[in-house]
């Protein structure tokens, strides 16, 4: 495996997970099928219409930019998605800040959306990609809480602050754990919260995510 590039191993084994599944298999991300995951990201990445993820005014334009995107079929989707060739994603340190977690998150959406999934085991170079992935993103994902939050790695003495204050709640799992939690997923393991009660209720009834 690559020592390089987990946003493109991600990619590849979201494809493959994808095909494997086939269009009409469940995710995480509301009512999504694979097939429109999998149009979510070609979206995101390849076409204009994709402002409407961030402009929720424009949402219309990204959902008929995904209705358009699957019309191949989930295969010739899936080959697109593979292929980064000739987009700004090719760029490697690019495709490193704008997809690691995108793709670690949308794959860990298909997977966990199955019946009796399990945790999968990451390498430490792996759970170190993602755990510097959050420290970027973690900020922005905690904020709706509206209570100091700190990070902690149960593998390694690492700790990030995510929203700065007296008496935080620390949230202590591995990378790919923590992840799944401040992006608002409800399929996660081995989580444990301390601090005050009352802002651990807070956090885990936030509406985190993006």
């Amino acid at each position: 495996m690559s020592t390089h590039h987990l946003a493109r191993e991600e990619r590849q084994r979201l494809c493959d997970l994808a095909l494997d599944l086939g269009p009409e298999a469940p995710t995480l991300c509301g009512d999504w099928n694979v097939q429109e995951l999998v149009a979510h990201l070609l979206v995101r990445e390849r076409s204009p219409f994709s402002v409407g993820i961030a402009v929720p005014q424009l949402s219309g334009l990204t959902e008929r930019a995904m209705v358009r995107a699957q019309r191949p079929g989930l295969e010739a989707m899936v080959a697109r998605l593979r292929s980064t060739r000739f987009t700004p994603v090719w760029i490697g340190k690019v495709d490193t800040l704008l997809n690691t977690m995108e793709f670690f998150v949308h794959h860990e959406d298909i997977r966990r959306a199955q019946p009796e999934w399990t945790p999968r085991r990451l390498s430490s170079y792996e759970q170190a990609q993602v755990w510097g992935g959050l420290r970027f993103t973690g900020k922005a994902l905690a904020r709706p809480a509206g209570v100091p939050v700190s990070i902690r790695r149960s593998d390694r003495d690492a700790v990030a602050v995510l929203v700065p204050g007296d008496e935080p709640v620390v949230v202590t799992g591995l990378p790919c754990e923590l992840t799944m939690f401040l992006y608002g997923r409800d399929q996660h393991r081995d989580l444990e919260f301390t601090g005050p009660q009352q802002k651990i209720a807070a956090l885990k009834g936030a509406a985190l995510g993006l």
